[in-house]
């Protein structure tokens, strides 16, 4: 426990994921392509482990995913076929 939740204080929310998509715009800037197609098959490879699970329904924008999926594998193949050009 931190010293300041000791006393009653409590922590700031910390924003991790901000940092997280920073460090990813980052590379996507400085990778290019490369950075879209590796970041897409990851995404892609966790939603399809996940879905194999019993996952139906995501937090993402799209929801369902199979959509999510879909998604994904369109930024894969773009990523590579930018890659190729």
């Amino acid at each position: 426990m931190y010293y300041a939740e000791a006393i009653g204080h409590r922590q700031p929310p910390d924003p991790l994921n901000l940092c997280i998509y920073a460090t990813v715009a980052l590379l996507t800037w400085l990778l290019g392509p490369v950075a879209l197609a590796g970041f897409a098959g990851l995404a892609f490879a966790g939603y399809w482990r996940a879905r194999r699970r019993g996952l139906r329904r995501s937090r993402c924008w799209l929801r369902d995913t199979r959509l999510v999926l879909c998604y994904l594998a369109v930024l894969a193949g773009i990523g590579v076929g930018a890659v190729l050009w």
